[in-house]
């Protein structure tokens, strides 16, 4: 258990800004921070966080809470987890009991999957350093390609050693269960002879992380030059390890990425390594797959241009070609870069040095439409058929680009390429459109999970929280409890009458003065939330306690947490240009006296306009001379309270 004073200290330290812009990139927009939602696939920015109070709240799928509340549903962090997510990052020591080993037995099993994988990442990084054949095997090889202790180390890069079971007979003596290792894959068990044995045995190791640094799973590189042997073996899926899903780097390379607003794809581990020592660090690959939508959107969340590159020989060039739709098809700005005949990124690294390369990457750029138009024009050569193919062809990847100037461009770009009028082109460029649209309306009906990091960060496909259409009377009743939730502590001073005439200044909280005036005159909110809310002051002011308007920040229950933290959090400011003009905009704490009491009265009004609807309702349903004249009276004793109150904020009511 962590204990209540170490919590305080860890949510005093965190910031949440810079929690979430580990993982999602933000921009500074007024007192807010704002950027695409990370629980569900957006072009347009509806993601707010609130550096001053502490909260994130997305306008799109209604996720909200505060920086715990963040890494839970991001990270699929427990509670205790998510504190220590943030103990570590924010170097806040925790004193906590060792763990018995039937303490361990009831953990999860998500929670041993993730241990037993980082146990084995520090094992197999021992090995190489402090192991005589690590040293001899593991680390010679890293070195022979060029790769320093420093980025050896920030890779967290091992060796496994080349015996049947050497890591599986360590795990098991240091109390990891054998069903454990078998679902992260780090053994493989025979049924047939009931033997284990090292899935990676005789192979150097290039961990894979999650976004947030945990390890996930293992890549192994062959060093034997046995040819039965896979080159590369990676770990198999599992609850915590999916490889469509992660990207090999993208812990190390983010904030670089977010930093370029650029994204260099490669397509091995060591590509990345190396471009990561030669200075260039926005770059990551696939994890031994061909590339994903899942993975183009993870790069989406830091940036949306993406430079992939690729060797020079015509299977790289095929490579290329391959992954251009799907990455235009989600809005990606793409270009790319092919190295000489024979080359990767870390050969010509190795080769000419780490300023050669970044030189080589700024010359060789090139548009990706314009490169795949290029290199399949010079195979088609004068073949009319296979020409009017690669008009197609090249209009349909043309059609997937989102932005209507982008596409224009590209067409007439390609008009002068291929000797094709433009009109054709664009004609051929409007059927595309239509059919990609008939395919999205037919396959519409099927929900698709919504793309995340890795399996552990799963969400569901996010869908807008439900509430009443916001009339003009919900309004009013939001607006009183946002007054709740964001000043209710602050003390406001007003003047009443005296009994004997005179003139008595008082001071109150907002949250005294409303919920006092509200049941003095016994009155309801219709929006379940906001009673629900209004309800929870009333019943803590009872106890005679303040209430904290943090307990909704934390609150399990998702809707009534989303409908909180879209009241308490701020996304309007006031432009640049007008404070250049001297023109001033009030705050609301500049008038929060008044606000409160005109947000007072305009409620008892509605709640009035409600009473003498249902009086109307009762009227015509009545057929007593008596019920209707009790009725008439009733209906003028509201006009006129109507009027009164109307008068009291300075309005005329009719």
């Amino acid at each position: 258990m962590i204990d209540q004073e170490t919590i305080q200290r860890i949510m005093d330290t965190a910031r949440i800004e810079e929690v979430i812009g580990d993982f999602v990139s933000l921009k500074k927009r007024g007192a807010n921070h704002i950027g695409c939602c990370p629980f569900h696939n957006e072009k347009t920015p509806s993601f707010y966080v609130s550096p001053s109070k502490g909260i994130f709240k997305c306008f799109g799928c209604g996720e909200a809470g505060d920086v715990v509340a963040f890494l839970k549903k991001h990270e699929h962090f427990t509670y205790p987890e998510a504190l220590r997510w943030l103990a570590e990052k924010y170097h806040i020591e925790i004193h906590e009991e060792e763990q018995t080993q039937e303490q361990k037995e009831k953990q999860s099993e998500r929670d041993a999957l993730f241990h037993v994988s980082e146990f084995a990442q520090k094992y197999f990084a021992d090995l190489l350093y402090n192991d005589e054949m690590g040293r001899a095997v593991g680390l010679a090889y890293f070195r022979g390609r060029g790769l320093s202790d420093e980025v050896i180390k920030r890779f967290g890069l091992g060796y496994c050693l080349e015996e049947w079971s050497n890591f599986t007979d360590h795990a098991l003596k240091s109390g990891y269960s054998d069903a454990v290792l078998e679902k992260t894959g780090l053994t493989i068990y025979k049924e047939d002879t009931g033997k284990r044995y090292d899935r990676f045995r005789g192979r150097v190791m290039f961990p894979i992380y999650s976004i947030s640094g945990r390890v996930l799973g293992f890549s192994g590189r062959v060093l034997s030059s046995e040819k039965q042997a896979a080159k590369y073996v990676n770990s198999p899926d599992s609850e915590i390890y999916n490889k469509s899903r992660i990207l090999y780097g993208l812990y190390q390379a983010r904030t670089a990425i977010s930093k370029a607003n650029k994204c260099y794809l490669v397509e091995g581990n060591i590509d990345v390594i190396s471009m990561h020592q030669s200075g260039v660090e926005n770059t990551v690959a696939s994890c031994g797959t061909s590339l994903t939508t899942e993975q183009i959107r993870l790069i989406k969340r830091y940036t949306p241009n993406v430079t992939v590159l690729y060797d020079g020989d015509a299977a790289g060039i095929k490579a290329a070609l391959r992954a251009v739709n799907l990455l235009f098809a989600e809005g990606m700005h793409v270009r790319v870069v092919l190295f000489p005949d024979g080359e990767d990124p870390d050969s010509y690294a190795q080769k000419y040095g780490s300023t050669q390369l970044q030189e080589y990457l700024s010359s060789h750029e090139d548009n990706f439409v314009m490169f795949k138009t290029r290199v399949l024009f010079d195979e088609v050569k004068n073949d009319p058929i296979r020409k009017a193919e690669l008009v197609k062809d090249t209009v349909n990847t043309i059609a997937l680009v989102p932005d209507l100037i982008e596409r224009t461009e590209y067409i007439a770009q390609c008009s002068h390429l291929l000797d094709v009028p433009e009109d054709v082109l664009s004609s051929e460029l409007a059927k595309a459109i239509n059919q990609n649209r008939q395919k999205s309306y037919e396959q519409a009906p099927a929900t698709q999970p919504q793309p995340t990091e890795t399996v552990e960060d799963q969400a569901e496909t996010a869908k807008p929280v439900q509430h009443p259409v916001a009339t003009e009377p919900l309004l009013c009743e939001r607006h009183l409890i946002s007054l709740l939730l964001n000043f209710g502590d602050k003390t406001i001073s007003r003047t009443i009458k005296a009994e004997d005439g005179s003139e008595v200044m008082i001071e109150n909280t907002v949250a005294e003065l409303i919920v006092a005036d509200l049941q003095q005159d016994e009155l309801f909110f219709v929006d379940p939330l906001c009673q629900r809310i209004y309800e929870y002051y009333c019943d803590t002011m009872a106890d005679g306690k303040m209430p904290d308007a943090t307990y909704f920040v934390t609150i399990d229950d998702e809707s009534l947490r989303a409908f909180a933290v879209s009241l308490m959090l701020d996304t309007y400011r006031v432009s640049d240009s007008w404070k250049e003009k001297g023109i001033y905009i009030p705050k609301v704490e500049d008038n929060l006296g008044q606000d409160v009491i005109e947000s007072l009265l305009s409620f008892k009004i509605h709640c009035v306009d409600d009473r003498i609807a249902d009086n109307a309702r009762r009227f015509r349903m009545v057929t007593n001379e008596d019920d209707m004249m009790m009725l008439l009276a009733e209906k003028k004793n509201l006009i006129d309270l109507r009027q009164q109150l109307g008068r009291a904020l300075n309005r005329v009511i009719s």
